[in-house]
């Protein structure tokens, strides 16, 4: 059975200034399977933009903050700029259902810090369904990896088919485990249409380059839709 969610949210949740004329940060997702790389990637992403951007990161972890830990060891940001949400229960339910607890990790990041350019909140691991509330965040990237299976861009499912940037990572292990990157391409244009896809090898030099080239695009876009103080 397929449910369909209707959201409301608060307008302070889905305007586009903060309280103080400011206009709020882009907020996007990150979400997928356990072990296919997004902190990896949430971490590359903050080395390569932060000398430009004012970044900032939410990890969602189910009991734990594993994620938030890794970052803050790799000092990839500011310790005040990385905040971990304890879900306590599938991670879908914190960025999907009930994403109060995020919301107010990211006012209060934005609240501490000052005016930010970028929110990166990361999803816990997840399966193929896991999806971001619009509420919650104005664009969604959805990673897999290819030691997964080259038959995931085909299986589908929200995550694969609907995010705005799906990322198919660790391509350096392809040749180790038989999968197959032209069909994953194939596939997952099948499946996504026109929706951009990221082929990514975070162990290479500029490995994150095509996803940052995409975050940078979509801040300029919010950046030029959202003009500071001109309303929400």
């Amino acid at each position: 059975m397929h449910l369909d969610h209707h959201e409301t949210y608060p307008t302070r949740h889905t305007c586009t200034l903060r309280p103080d004329g400011t206009r709020r940060a882009l907020r996007i997702g990150l979400g997928g399977p356990v072990g296919s790389g997004k902190t990896a990637t949430v971490a590359a992403l903050c080395r390569e933009l932060r000398d430009g951007l004012a970044i900032a990161v939410v990890t969602n972890d189910i009991y734990t903050r594993e994620d938030a830990d890794f970052l803050l060891r790799n000092a990839v940001l500011p310790a005040e700029r990385i905040t971990a949400v304890e879900t306590g229960a599938c991670p879908h339910t914190a960025i999907r259902d009930d994403i109060s607890a995020n919301l107010e990790a990211v006012e209060e990041l934005e609240d501490r810090t000052g005016p930010l350019d970028l929110i990166l909140v990361e999803s816990g691991g997840d399966n193929l369904t896991a999806t971001f509330s619009t509420g919650l965040v104005d664009a969604q990237v959805f990673v897999i990896d290819v030691a997964a299976g080259d038959d995931i861009p085909r299986k589908g499912g929200p995550g694969v088919t609907t995010a705005d940037l799906l990322v198919v990572n660790k391509t350096d292990l392809a040749p180790h485990v038989g999968s197959d990157l032209a069909a994953m391409a194939r596939d997952a244009r099948a499946q996504r249409g026109e929706l951009p896809v990221a082929f990514t090898s975070l162990t290479a030099p500029g490995g994150i380059g095509p996803v940052a080239d995409w975050v940078r695009g979509r801040l300029a876009a919010w950046t030029a839709a959202h003009p500071a103080g001109a309303g929400a």
